[in-house]
């Protein structure tokens, strides 16, 4: 079977149901295709507890923002998912289901996507299937014990999922605090190994980290604003238990063993760099560089005055994590390992001449070299915003303008 449509968007998640809405507003016939159900990774590779990380009143796409009666609370991600569902339905997104894409070429002028069953030709397809497609496990990770349970944070759930014993949780950023915190919570005694990341207050003066960033201009900073367009650390925030810092070193006071970067593995003793107070004074540089530009931005502004319970005292210097070379998983009765390090691109269907050696795409803004080919929901593919729920929209609208702008030409 051979379809033809003139845009076809490649992802049924935020992106690319944003994407779906601004197309009908520009009255460009379109279809989107999802490989399993509607925003699948809501619904699959979210643990139990998570939180959206950002305040409620930041949920928006394209024709909706949020009205609920708690916009100051962090909505479970079920309540995320509900959203989306509501927001398909409500804009009738043409939507087909279980349609995984296998292929994409351009042919003859036009792009040619194999799905099951046949091909669908396009004009224009979108890349919306997300900022981040497979978790990346360090190859080292076969060296350990089949003895030892691993996991990632897309196949986690809860503490109680995890074989009784010690927990290893490799990677600081956002999963990865939020995991090893809340397994300290659930009574588990937990090491954590530590990579590069920012800390920032969850509120400050009585606003939210997120009401800052946007307030100071931070949200609409560019990826071609960093040098050879390398973006900075990912800000680690947490709207667990209606939000709060999420600080490494009081991890560490709490029980935490905290490790510099897992190395790789021999014998069945993990090696270990001895890093961890290194990272963690990056982390502190992050949080002092942030208070200091909001206060600077706050002076002079009555609203923003100086609160009572705000520390205007010089702090003391931080406790020193006592660096370790190795970590015996056997010796410290380690069961479970989750590996919180980032995540891969999957983009070996994609045959358009668009990836760089790394397999990045090659784009400016969501638009590629191919004609007629663009990527929505990056992470930071224009702002920071551009791979979060907030920030599709915006980036769909120059998508859907560029469209219009090539078909005029």
């Amino acid at each position: 079977m051979r379809e033809h449509y003139d845009t076809v968007v490649i992802g049924g998640g935020q992106a690319g149901l944003a994407m779906s809405a601004v197309l009908k507003q520009h009255g460009r016939e379109h279809l989107v295709l999802e490989r399993g159900q509607l925003a699948g990774r809501w619904r699959t590779e979210r643990w139990d507890s998570l939180r959206f990380q950002f305040p409620n009143w930041a949920l928006e796409l394209p024709g909706y923002a949020y009205l609920g009666e708690d916009p100051h609370g962090f909505a479970h991600w079920r309540e995320i998912l509900g959203i989306l569902e509501d927001y398909a339905a409500s804009m009738r997104a043409p939507v087909r289901e279980d349609t995984e894409v296998t292929r994409l070429h351009a042919a003859g002028g036009e792009l040619v996507l194999s799905v099951p069953n046949g091909s669908i030709h396009a004009r224009r397809v979108v890349v919306a299937t997300g900022p981040f497609q497979k978790p990346h496990i360090p190859q080292f990770s076969r060296d350990v014990a089949r003895s030892v349970f691993q996991t990632d944070p897309t196949r986690y759930r809860s503490p109680a999922d995890l074989p009784e014993g010690a927990v290893l949780v490799v990677g600081s950023g956002a999963s990865g605090s939020q995991i090893a915190d809340e397994l300290l919570r659930a009574g588990r005694a937990v090491f954590l190994s530590v990579s590069r990341h920012r800390r920032v207050p969850r509120r400050f003066r009585g606003k939210d980290v997120w009401w800052w960033l946007e307030q100071m201009g931070r949200l609409i900073q560019t990826i071609d604003s960093f040098p050879g367009r390398q973006w900075p650390p990912g800000i680690v925030v947490t709207g667990i238990s209606g939000g709060y810092d999420v600080d490494v070193r009081q991890m560490a006071n709490d029980g935490i063993r905290v490790l510099g970067r897992v190395l790789g593995v021999s014998d069945g003793t993990l090696v270990v760099a001895r890093n961890a107070n290194e990272v963690l004074d990056e982390a502190d540089t992050a949080y002092a560089s942030f208070v200091a530009a909001a206060r600077e931005f706050a002076a002079g502004n009555p609203d923003l005055e100086l609160a009572a319970d705000e520390v205007t005292r010089p702090e003391a210097l931080p406790p020193r994590i006592a660096e370790v070379e190795s970590l015996d998983l056997r010796r410290e009765r380690v069961s479970a390992i989750v590996w919180a390090t980032g995540y891969d691109r999957d983009y070996g269907w994609l045959t358009a001449p668009v990836l760089d050696a790394q397999g990045r795409p090659l784009q400016q803004r969501g638009v590629s070299s191919v004609p007629g080919l663009y990527f929505l929901g990056l992470h930071w593919m224009h702002t920071i915003k551009s791979g979060l729920l907030s920030g599709v929209g915006v980036d769909a609208r120059y998508l859907a303008e560029h469209m219009d702008a090539m078909a005029g030409s």
